[in-house]
């Protein structure tokens, strides 16, 4: 197949998505408003131009006009058999005004949980795309039924998770050294990787901490990302004096982050807001960690409180607490919890057979479309005759 993305490629899970279809014998178009420092193997990458600042703070509608025409300038030169947008309220609106079919649309989260409720024109332009999309994926059925909400019928969103890719993200990995680095050797390390960003709500975990280290003062954590609440969160950290027990990692190469996961003992997520179950998450689950979630997007349908992990309120840094107190009590729990999540991911979101549906999914697709096409040919036809 001939596949044309509508992404940013300057996000890992693009860059992951277009790689297995490119890595399978595809030919891969990626058409995004970033570059990238590198290349994605077998992967050509389209970069738009981006209009004057003062032009884009104007006018939209010239904006939205002045990408769509370069955009159906690229799909006229590639020729694909089928486009696929990635995020609905940016990539989903231009791939829907170009016009292209077969059209793929898949929704990453916040494009539909939060920008619809936040802006009227945000919630017309995701109803818009939609509706002129041929199939449409989510990683959630929260997402899925918001999008039913909008007048989208159930038979035309399949679900189709980002994925995890076992063998990377695995126990395994476990390396002591990164253990030895922290000077930890009898309490658990807790980890947080989410951006450091409000919708995040790291500040929980930040307020948490000090709960924690009553009961255990050698408790460490680490808490991964960059952000606009970077600055912030440290300064809050120092405030109520446990900046020394965290240890902030902005940005690790891919597999020494992998390794940095799966030393440590306990993943937490304090987010406000999820579509589904976050990649970060599932990922811990995948190197076998215990996990502490807040009640937000797919938690519940993937974490049973007490089973596997536990899920907190949203904001509650003293529920938070209590679970991550009792999981440093009860290692023989915390492995439980973590040879179960191991299973979980390996049986439901394993990275490579989420794309192999995704494969089927792309040649049902092109084959319906050729099919209507067909069949509207032939009644043109008669209708002339």
């Amino acid at each position: 197949m001939k596949i044309c993305y509508l992404a940013d490629a300057g996000s890992v899970h693009t860059q992951r998505w277009v790689k297995y279809f490119a890595d399978n014998g595809h030919e891969v178009h990626l058409i995004s408003f970033r570059s990238l420092d590198g290349n994605i193997e077998n992967v050509k990458l389209y970069v738009l131009k981006r209009l004057q600042p003062q032009i884009r703070i104007i006018s939209f509608s010239a904006n939205l006009l002045f990408d769509m025409i370069q955009v159906k300038k690229i799909i006229k030169k590639i020729k694909p058999d089928i486009l696929h947008a990635h995020y609905i309220t940016d990539n989903g609106m231009l791939g829907a005004l170009c016009g292209f079919h077969p059209f793929v649309i898949t929704a990453w989260g916040s494009d539909v949980l939060v920008a619809p409720k936040k802006y009227k024109i945000s919630k017309r332009m995701v109803k818009y795309a939609l509706k002129r999309a041929d199939l449409i994926t989510c990683d959630g059925e929260n997402s899925k039924d918001i999008m039913i909400n909008l007048g989208i019928i159930q038979e035309k969103i399949k679900l189709i998770y980002h994925g995890v890719d076992t063998k990377e993200f695995s126990p395994k990995q476990r390396n002591n050294k990164f253990r030895e680095e922290l000077k930890t050797f009898y309490s658990p390390i807790v980890i947080s990787n989410r951006k450091l960003e409000p919708v995040y709500n790291v500040e929980s975990l930040i307020k948490a901490i000090p709960l924690v280290l009553k009961d255990f003062p050698e408790g460490k954590f680490v808490i991964g990302g960059k952000g606009s609440q970077e600055i912030y969160l440290k300064k809050l950290a120092k405030s109520i004096g446990v900046l020394d027990s965290i240890r902030f990692i902005e940005w690790l190469p891919r597999n020494e982050f992998i390794r940095c996961l799966a030393s440590v003992d306990i993943y937490v997520s304090t987010s406000l807001s999820d579509g589904g179950i976050s990649v970060s998450t599932t990922e811990a689950m995948a190197c076998g960690l215990p996990v502490v979630v807040t009640d937000s997007g797919d938690n519940k349908k993937w974490i049973k409180d007490g089973e596997n992990g536990f899920v907190v309120p949203i904001r509650d840094p003293n529920a938070l607490a209590k679970r991550i107190v009792y999981l440093i009590q009860n290692e023989n729990i915390r492995k439980r919890f973590g040879k179960i999540n191991r299973k979980i991911i390996e049986e439901k979101a394993e990275y490579k057979k989420e794309m192999e549906k995704m494969e089927k999914i792309y040649e049902e697709v092109i084959a319906g479309f050729h099919e209507r096409k067909a069949k509207n040919k032939n009644t043109q036809k008669r209708r002339i005759l």
